[in-house]
């Protein structure tokens, strides 16, 4: 789920030029909440990694509820945004924490943990990611994700422990996200 997210933000930084897509204030404004509710849903991974599996399980499920929320509070780029990172994160829709007689548990499988992990992994990155894309711009004209905003070391964390990068990491093998139908 990572590299599917990872990969949706890099086509989204591509788009994001000026010209392909202009996030509007409203826009800024709603990523920047829905970063809030992905990052109050999936903590730290030390701390989700000490919870109960139906725990990180209901905290997955929380994020898909922000992202379909916010989904439907917005239309063009960032709906679609948003929308494909839903997908991406779906496969938690099939995931169970409880045991379950074989054949009534409606296809739904008990989770490995690297799953869970690069789930919570996918939503962290995707709630730095909805940071960056909502940060305006200060009144002195720099971004407020630029690393001398945020620390004189230039190397800040929130206090959820996410990193602030200016930039993703390099795409060895460039493709774009596609959709159902695409391709």
């Amino acid at each position: 789920m990572h590299e599917q997210v990872l990969a949706l933000a890099r086509e989204a930084e591509s788009q994001n030029d000026g010209t392909t897509w202009v996030l509007g204030a409203e826009d800024e404004v709603l990523a920047a909440e829905v970063a809030a509710g992905l990052v109050e849903a999936v903590g730290p991974a030390a701390r989700q990694e000490a919870l109960p599996v139906i725990e990180r399980l209901g905290h997955l499920r929380e994020v898909l509820a922000v992202l379909a929320l916010a989904t439907a509070r917005t239309h063009g780029h960032l709906a679609w945004f948003l929308a494909r990172a839903s997908t991406a994160l779906a496969p938690v829709l099939h995931w169970r924490a409880l045991t379950a007689t074989p054949g009534h548990s409606f296809g739904a499988v008990l989770p490995e943990p690297d799953e869970l992990h690069d789930a919570e992994h996918a939503v962290r990155f995707l709630a730095g990611f909805l940071t960056r894309t909502g940060a305006t711009d200060a009144p002195d004209g720099r971004r407020t994700d630029s690393p001398s905003s945020s620390s004189p070391s230039g190397n800040d964390s929130s206090p959820e422990g996410l990193s602030r990068p200016t930039a993703l990491p390099p795409d060895p093998s460039p493709k774009p996200v596609l959709g159902h139908g695409e391709g």
